[in-house]
């Protein structure tokens, strides 16, 4: 009955019946549960109809069941580039090929990979350097350093959505999101739990009922292998990495996100980078004040210009803390706040306001 139903969801799908394809290789599926090729071919019939998380799943499910199927990593890394989810695709396709060595197709899609990923690398290390040229730093407000007060962070964000079995829940910190997935006594070999760049899959599947799958495409990016997960007498809690240093206003992916700069508060003061140290020093601010003076009166520039300059210059000279907190304050503010004490902003989000006269505006890349 099984293949009958496999042999009628294959002559479906190349009709382009995709919707009746996907239909009757779930029923086939109930039937063989363990079949992987069953998972692998309703990854593609998902693909076609756009549905692209549930084709990571299948595929997922293929490779845990059949570890050597190589279409079934040649299907999860079509779904997860069709997410832009380059980084997991690359590896799924990396683990194909050396199944397949010969496969041209695998082949090409590791070069399309590369370039992807390369041009997402090249275009967050030019982020801040975008924001802090062409007038983004003005001269008429206040730089928050190392003794200024920095907006307390919000409480972890809490927000649930009920599922049709079980309820889940996350909140955040600074560097990880929480999943709290209530499904009591559940058996931890009945438990699988799988990371992609932008992708969180979980699946339940206890003997005798329906299986219960988790699989929203994430707000952020994470970092999958430091992500990790425990079976509970009560729960299920799933700790994901963040890759980036930024609050998560949702648990899945808002494709109108957006990042927004306005011209950052900076006074006519400049601030050197500050090294980690147990114990704070005080900034002579008139000294430092004098020194910008200088430097423009010495180059000849406009305040607004001499500013700019002179920020660039600190992240380019600056070490990875100074760096990562000019970035966090930067973008977090929306362009309004830059700060390079990461042990001030470090664990908090910062908040901050546009100077008067000034609007807000889209950043356009």
């Amino acid at each position: 009955m099984a293949l009958n139903l496999e042999n009628k969801a294959k002559e479906a799908f190349i009709d382009d019946h995709f919707e009746l394809a996907v239909d009757l290789y779930s029923q086939a599926i109930e039937m063989s549960p363990k079949n992987a090729e069953l998972f692998a071919d309703r990854a593609q019939a998902n693909i076609k109809l756009g549905s692209y998380t549930e084709a990571v799943a299948d595929a997922n499910r293929a490779i845990e069941l059949n570890p050597s199927l190589v279409k079934a990593y040649l299907r999860k890394a079509t779904a997860c580039m069709k997410l832009e989810e380059y980084q997991t695709a690359k590896v799924a396709l990396d683990k194909g090929s050396s199944l397949d060595p010969g496969n041209t197709r695998i082949t090409n899609l590791i070069k399309d990979c590369e370039v992807k990923i390369s041009d997402e690398d090249q275009k967050l290390s030019n982020q801040l350097n975008k924001t802090l040229s062409n007038g983004a730093v003005t001269s008429s407000s206040t730089f928050i350093g190392n003794n200024a007060t920095v907006a307390n962070a919000p409480q972890p964000t809490l927000l649930s959505s009920a599922k049709p079995k079980y309820r889940h829940e996350y909140y955040q910190k600074s560097d990880e999101v929480v999943v709290n997935i209530f499904a009591k006594g559940v058996p931890a070999n009945s438990v699988t739990v799988d990371y992609g760049e932008q992708i969180l899959s979980v699946r339940i599947s206890v003997p005798g009922q329906d299986a219960y799958i988790l699989q929203p495409r994430l707000f952020g990016k994470i970092i999958p292998e430091k992500c990790r997960y425990e079976v509970l007498s009560t729960k299920i809690e799933v700790r994901l990495a963040k890759a980036e240093d930024i609050s998560w206003p949702s648990l899945e992916f808002n494709s109108s996100r957006n990042v927004i700069t306005q011209a950052a508060k900076v006074s006519s003061a400049t601030y050197k980078p500050s090294y980690p140290s147990s114990k704070p020093k005080r900034v002579d601010w008139d000294k430092l004040e004098a020194e910008v003076k200088k430097e423009e009166k010495e180059e000849k520039l406009d305040g607004d210009a001499a500013l700019n300059k002179f920020f660039k210059d600190i992240y380019k000279d600056a070490d990875e803390d100074t760096r990562r907190a000019m970035q966090k304050s930067f973008t977090e503010s929306s362009g309004t706040v830059l700060s390079t004490n990461w042990k001030e902003v470090g664990s908090k989000k910062v908040e901050g306001s546009p100077p008067d006269g000034m609007e807000v505006k889209k950043w356009e890349y």
